[in-house]
């Protein structure tokens, strides 16, 4: 499995955990986002996530390394799913394992802030009421139409 993937299928947690396994780890920190129900007061019934899944992986990858140069001998593997997802499902697995828990932590809540400033992946939310492509992952940008109107971000 490599360690950086865009996946249509249901994420297997084990899968990222293993890919991160290594003798000299003292900790492996795991973050696993769900699709929540309630957005405020909006209640949401299900979401739908697109990508452009070849620089998506790429810049997974580019998270990994930046990790690695944070916090040397650090292992991550992330995968981000893609597609529709109901309430519960598992959209993203993070799993970073380091000689010591601390920075176990820190890379991992590193990793999905990074996912959510650089990774071209779309969310829309389908609500009991209606539905909306919600902007960037931070949710500073509006994208009416489901993507960047100038092209994917850096």
């Amino acid at each position: 499995m490599k360690n950086f993937n865009i996946t249509a299928e249901p994420i297997n947690n084990q899968d990222v955990i293993d890919s991160v396994v290594h003798h000299n780890a003292g900790a492996i920190s795991v973050f696993i986002g769900t699709v929540r129900e309630m957005t405020g007061e909006k209640q949401t019934k299900f979401l739908h996530y697109e990508a452009y899944v070849p620089m998506a992986e790429k810049q997974l990858e580019k998270i990994g390394i930046e990790i690695q140069e944070k916090w040397p001998n650090a292992i991550t593997a992330i995968t981000h799913r893609i597609g529709t997802l109901q309430i519960s499902d598992i959209a993203v697995a993070i799993a970073v394992s380091t000689p010591h828990r601390h920075d176990a932590f820190q890379a991992s809540r590193y990793a999905i802030e990074r996912i959510k400033e650089i990774v071209p992946i779309w969310k829309k939310e389908h609500y009991i009421d209606g539905e909306e492509w919600i902007g960037n992952q931070q949710g500073t940008k509006s994208y009416p139409a489901g993507h960047p109107e100038e092209g994917v971000e850096r």
